[in-house]
């Protein structure tokens, strides 16, 4: 072994390429760790859907879609 540090020698391009490296390895990791959580969350609101009753998953839907498709001028006005 030396006396000397490993990095005593190094370049400071090197130490510069080894230090985002390093950052880049580290946001990657925490993307990953985001994006882990992401799915597990979504993941827990599959299986709280499963262990509803069935009755719950035939209701009509909220949202009419009549409400979605409305002209977008009233009838009678020079775009309609």
């Amino acid at each position: 072994m030396s006396d000397h540090p490993f990095y005593q020698n190094e370049s400071p391009t090197t130490r510069m390429r080894t230090w985002i490296f390093g950052q880049m390895m580290w946001g990657a990791f925490l993307a990953g760790a985001f994006l882990l959580a992401i799915g597990l969350f979504l993941g827990l609101i599959y299986l709280v859907g499963l262990l509803l009753p069935e009755e719950s998953r035939q209701t009509p839907d909220p949202m009419p879609r009549s409400s979605l498709e409305q002209p977008l001028a009233v009838a009678g006005h020079d775009l309609a």
